[in-house]
């Protein structure tokens, strides 16, 4: 039988690889940086051979949609911020029957969902810079397959990312394959605008967003799932979450939704980043 073995809501901010280049913004991700090398030292102890990453950086228009294709391979630069991520080389393998075993968990819960093994369906960012740095000590052996859901749902709901979130975890738990799942996407994400863009490198374009932010990563803490659960559809809206903070619906799904209760443990403590807010945090399983 198969299982989570770690389950986890990450950033993958642009900057995080221009924190790997000469220059000056040399080393200003690092904190970042180790908390994904942290989930993926802890995933290999705990035997994870997969990894499944919730992407809001992949949009899709209808229905939930899988990329699960036998192997991702290329270079990449972002078409977003060609500045601070270019040229950046990856390879994995992919799991095509766990992906195809969720999309069926998922229709059967009549949450409509496609899984795609294309050649040419190429990862987007969100799923490519924390897989980079949970491989990154361990560069020789790219461990975990990879399979990544779209979580930027433009027009859909987040209830039915809940449900989606849940047929993860019940495809996960039918197969062989023991599991890492990503939540990778920020908290509030309210871009700042062009012309303080890169004086706000390093902030939250709004103290309100801060705020809110920092009150929803202490209910996080103190484990108040049925609050947070409430306050998400507001959330998402007044400040701005991140493809509507889909992923997060998801993670929360998987965990067991309102009734999730555990402390969540930060990795890497809140940090703005051109103007959104970002984090690293374990979410302990619990069952």
């Amino acid at each position: 039988m198969g299982k989570v073995v770690l389950a986890a809501k990450v950033t993958h901010v642009p900057s995080m690889y221009l924190s790997e280049l000469p220059g000056e913004h040399h080393g200003c991700r690092q904190a970042a940086i180790d908390g994904h090398k942290e989930i993926g030292r802890r995933a290999r102890e705990l035997g994870a051979d997969t990894a499944v990453v919730f992407d809001v950086h992949w949009m899709v228009n209808s229905g939930f949609h899988i990329n699960c294709g036998e192997r991702f391979e290329g270079i990449y630069t972002s078409g977003e911020l060609p500045h601070f991520i270019k040229d950046m080389e990856y390879q994995y393998q992919g799991c095509p029957e766990l992906g195809e075993a969720i999309a069926a968990e998922a229709n059967a819960d009549d949450v409509r969902t496609l899984a795609h093994n294309i050649p040419s369906l190429e990862l987007e960012y969100g799923t490519l810079v924390p897989m980079r740095y949970m491989h990154m000590d361990v560069p020789e052996d790219q461990h975990f397959k990879v399979i990544s859901v779209a979580a930027w749902n433009a027009w859909h709901r987040l209830e039915d990312s809940f449900n989606f979130g849940a047929a993860v975890r019940r495809a996960i738990e039918k197969s062989d394959h023991k599991v890492l799942v990503l939540a990778s996407g920020s908290l509030s994400h309210r871009f700042s605008d062009d012309r303080e863009a890169s004086q706000n490198l390093h902030k939250w374009t709004r103290e309100f967003d801060r705020q809110v932010d920092l009150h929803v990563v202490d209910l996080w803490k103190q484990g108040r799932f049925k609050e947070f659960c409430a306050m998400l559809p507001e959330y998402a809206e007044h400040c701005y979450g991140e493809g509507g903070m889909h992923d997060t619906a998801m993670l929360l799904g998987l965990l067991g939704g309102e009734d999730y209760d555990k402390s969540v443990e930060i990795l890497t403590e809140p940090f703005g980043s051109s103007g959104t807010g970002q984090i690293n945090a374990v979410f302990p399983l619990p069952w």
